[in-house]
């Protein structure tokens, strides 16, 4: 079981989001947390750490992983358009 933690820029996108979207994207966080790596995860090129994406609808997560500590970490959130800039 992993845990699940946030960046700065992800704890504020999540902090102004409406409702339904915030849902969205912490039920798919959650999932994380027993699968890492889920079938629809992608490896992201061009950065120093190996970083993830997951799609939650229009928006997309970018994540790392740690697995010493068997810790998640959420390094941004945001639209398809403005995420990866």
């Amino acid at each position: 079981m992993f845990d699940v933690k946030l960046d700065k820029q992800p704890e504020k996108f999540l902090k102004n989001c409406e409702k339904l979207l915030f849902d969205r994207i912490v039920s798919k966080l959650k999932e994380l947390k027993e699968n890492p790596v889920p079938h629809d995860a992608k490896r992201i090129a061009g950065y120093e750490l190996p970083t993830f994406r997951i799609r939650i609808g229009k928006y997309r997560s970018l994540y790392r992983i740690n697995y010493q500590t068997n810790t998640i970490i959420v390094v941004k959130i945001d639209h398809r358009e403005n995420v990866y800039k």
